[in-house]
């Protein structure tokens, strides 16, 4: 055996014992995040196929990781794990193509109201665009959130694509999408900054603390079903703000 040779055969085995502590390490985020997807999933889908998708997200996020852009490799990861879990689900889109032109007629109706009156689009005026009883309206909601699962991701979508963006959380942008990028989560910031306070509190709880429908009902005082509809017409009011992005 060469120097050359050795050295290789060296550093192979220091990736390996380095990618299983981190797999040690850093398991426990990626159980976390599979259970807090699970809750919103049907009972198909099976917490072992989110795992094994999240350490895969894991390992990618090892290789790509930059320190030097400010944030902390759990955050990094938590975001790669949670994209590869996505990319896993939504290759098998559980949702029926009228859930996907609902989503879509909502978000349309949303952004034809807002754009006319210059405010928060209401519920009642949503459902009266729309032709629906408030009771029909809300039951579209409801399907929403049943059948689709609503990541930042999908509002670039026209709500009939199952698709992801290319990239799947884990393929490096070149400087032109890294930018488009930025602009995006600008944008998005704002769009959550200016929706109704009810809204930014489903989501803050749903996202950031990462509370079950049940729990969030409990803090807000209503029903599980009441939190399901705001959460479904928080994802449509977004997209409807971004449809801009959602063009490009």
């Amino acid at each position: 055996m060469t120097p050359a040779t050795g050295l290789r055969m060296y550093g192979k085995a220091q990736a390996r014992d380095s990618q299983h502590q981190l797999i040690e390490r850093y398991a426990p985020l990626v159980k976390r995040i599979a259970y807090h997807l699970l809750a919103r999933l049907p009972a198909s889908v099976q917490v072992e196929d989110l795992m094994q998708s999240g350490m895969i997200g894991l390992l990618e996020a090892s290789k790509k990781y930059d320190g030097s852009k400010g944030a902390s490799f759990e955050t990094y990861a938590g975001i790669r794990i949670r994209g590869a879990m996505l990319d896993e689900v939504r290759k098998g889109d559980w949702a029926p193509r009228s859930v996907h032109r609902n989503t879509r007629m909502v978000s349309d109706a949303i952004r034809v109201i807002e754009a006319r009156t210059g405010r928060d689009a209401k519920d009642q005026e949503v459902a009266a665009e729309l032709g629906l009883s408030l009771e029909d309206y809300y039951g579209i909601l409801s399907d929403t959130l049943g059948s689709r699962l609503f990541s930042f991701d999908d509002l670039l979508q026209d709500g009939e694509q199952g698709g992801v963006h290319e990239d799947a959380g884990v393929t490096p942008f070149s400087p032109s999408q890294d930018l488009e990028e930025e602009r995006f989560q600008a944008a998005l910031a704002d769009a959550i900054a200016n929706l109704p306070e009810r809204e930014r509190l489903v989501l803050a709880l749903y996202y950031d603390e990462e509370l079950n429908l049940k729990e969030i009902g409990e803090v807000l005082g209503v029903s599980e079903s009441r939190v399901s509809q705001l959460h479904s017409q928080c994802a449509a009011r977004l997209r409807a703000r971004l449809c801009e992005w959602r063009a490009r």
